[in-house]
């Protein structure tokens, strides 16, 4: 099972062992049958162990006790300790989750999760920057020196962003324990060169393609294309798709592989293609802070990579991309989580319209 945090093992632990087990096994089924990452298990176990928590707490001894009464009394609690919306929304899709596979499994004689009805999450549009503000901050590392905190070769200052990613087909890739035998860092000067063609390739990535920040730490080498200038990522669910890019992140590739990729590449380096200061897999939180950092010296608002797709994504659209296109190239399952997008579009035009026009 994906570990929680201490406070969810130890309700875990004090679960009957018939819940303890159903936990273990679904959570298991989620890994491995339906291939969900590594931290998507864990969110749905800490709601499925608060869940059954209270289910215990309200007399139930056995799985087969469990009824909508209790679902229904489980995401009342939470809304009284101040769950926001979107939070109960997503509990309640864990506790559907599990009263699915619970009664397929023949653990519950009806499917009582079926009937329970969550709260319709607010949906907020995106953070999205403006296209010279989207330039900025992808050339930033061609005019600044790197943030510290982006080539800080400490792992003990920022742990565990320099850990590994574990490279999985079919699921967002796990981070591994840092190895003392990893290898030294690289030298000052090696650093000094490398890092900032390491962040310059990032930001070109995650701006061009619109990739999540998971999906391009989680890149190889052999994952680029360079003669259809396209990658091939692998997304939530192992869904695999090609994305292209464009000249500007070639560059940067090519710079990158060509000069800062073997100053930085070690013994754990294996196929990886970005890296991290002690040379194993660029770990996503890292990845995060060289975002934030480059943002911040670039007096830019305080931007993730999440922005950054949601900015290509917008720019794309803007610029008359279908929004087949799009949802295809971002890998959404559903046109739906591709069409708020449009809505951004729209908001940015009424602005635009109440700022310039004189009958506005």
């Amino acid at each position: 099972m994906s570990r929680p945090d201490r406070g969810t093992r130890a309700m875990h632990q004090a679960l009957p062992p018939a819940l303890r087990d159903a936990v273990d096994d679904f959570a298991e089924h989620l890994s491995r049958v339906r291939n969900r990452s590594a931290h998507t298990v864990r969110a749905y176990v800490t709601d499925l162990v608060s869940l059954l928590d209270h289910a215990v707490r309200m007399g139930c001894v056995d799985l087969a006790e469990l009824d909508l009464s209790v679902l229904r009394s489980w995401l009342a609690r939470q809304r009284t300790t101040g769950a926001a919306r979107t939070s109960l929304a997503r509990r309640a899709a864990s506790a559907r989750a599990f009263s699915a596979w619970a009664h397929r499994a023949g653990l519950l004689p009806a499917d009582v999760g079926a009937a329970l009805a969550s709260p319709r999450a607010h949906r907020e549009l995106p953070t999205v920057l403006r296209a010279d503000q989207a330039a900025a901050l992808v050339e930033a590392p061609n005019r600044q020196a790197p943030p510290l905190s982006t080539a800080d070769p400490n792992p003990a200052r920022t742990d565990p962003t320099h850990t590994d990613q574990a490279r999985t087909h079919g699921a967002h890739r796990d981070t591994e324990p840092t190895d003392p035998a990893a290898g030294p860092a690289p030298s000052a000067t090696e650093e000094t060169e490398a890092v900032p063609l390491r962040d310059r390739v990032l930001l070109e990535l995650l701006y061009a393609t619109g990739v999540r920040v998971s999906e391009a730490c989680g890149l190889d080498v052999g994952d680029v294309d360079h003669g259809r200038r396209v990658i091939r990522v692998f997304g939530k669910g192992g869904r695999e798709r090609s994305v292209p890019y464009g000249v500007p992140a070639q560059r940067a590739l090519d710079d990158w592989l060509r000069r800062g990729r073997p100053a930085m590449a070690g013994p754990r380096s294996g196929d990886a293609l970005l890296l991290g200061a002690r040379g194993g897999r660029l770990n996503p939180t890292t990845a995060r802070q060289i975002v934030g950092a480059y943002a911040e010296t670039a007096g830019l608002p305080r931007t993730s990579p999440h922005d950054l797709r949601h900015s290509a994504a917008t720019h794309l659209l803007e610029g008359g991309a279908d929004l087949r296109a799009v949802q295809e190239l971002l890998g959404h399952s559903s046109l739906a989580s591709t069409q708020i997008y449009t809505h951004v579009s729209v908001e940015r035009l009424r602005a635009a319209y109440r700022q310039a026009h004189p009958r506005a």
